[in-house]
């Protein structure tokens, strides 16, 4: 199946060196993170080192290399959230599914991430599993957050 999106979107570009951040940019909005095998079928594509698209791809930001869980849970560190206590959610969202930060679930339920503001300052601190955010948060807030919206508790473990 990607190797069949692969070829359609392929297809649109010519193969110039300038089509190398759009065509991963479409690879990511249909598959959500770019395979190390599409980057090297890209790199022959575009007639450049496989080590190129690769530093184009861990370059930007917006690239992942890795898939994400069914659930992405970020946790705000912007200031607003930092001063109100986003490194202790952090901790309770980490020891609550099971993974640390940047990790995705074994079962590719959970994917943990921080990001630098979620855009809701006076709810500070914030979480957002997938779009939908959560503010004011403690602690005991995020554990009891993750149970009551039937988040499974530490997913990494199966437990």
């Amino acid at each position: 199946m990607e190797e069949e999106l692969l070829e359609e979107i392929l297809g649109s570009y010519r193969g110039d060196r300038g089509d190398l951040v759009p065509i991963l940019q479409e690879v990511q909005d249909n598959l959500g993170y770019l395979p190390e095998k599409i980057m090297l079928d890209i790199a022959k594509f575009i007639g450049v080192p496989e080590s190129h698209v690769y530093s184009v791809a861990s370059f930007y930001a917006q690239f992942r290399l890795l898939p994400l869980g069914r659930k992405r849970v970020a946790v705000c560190r912007g200031t607003a959230c930092h001063i109100r206590g986003a490194p202790q959610i952090l901790n309770t969202v980490e020891e609550t599914i099971g993974l640390k930060e940047g990790e995705t679930s074994d079962d590719m339920e959970y994917t943990l991430e921080t990001v630098a503001c979620i855009g809701c300052c006076a709810l500070a601190p914030c979480i957002r599993i997938n779009m939908d955010v959560s503010g004011e948060m403690t602690p005991e807030k995020a554990k009891e957050f993750f149970l009551i919206n039937d988040y499974e508790v530490n997913a990494n473990r199966g437990e």
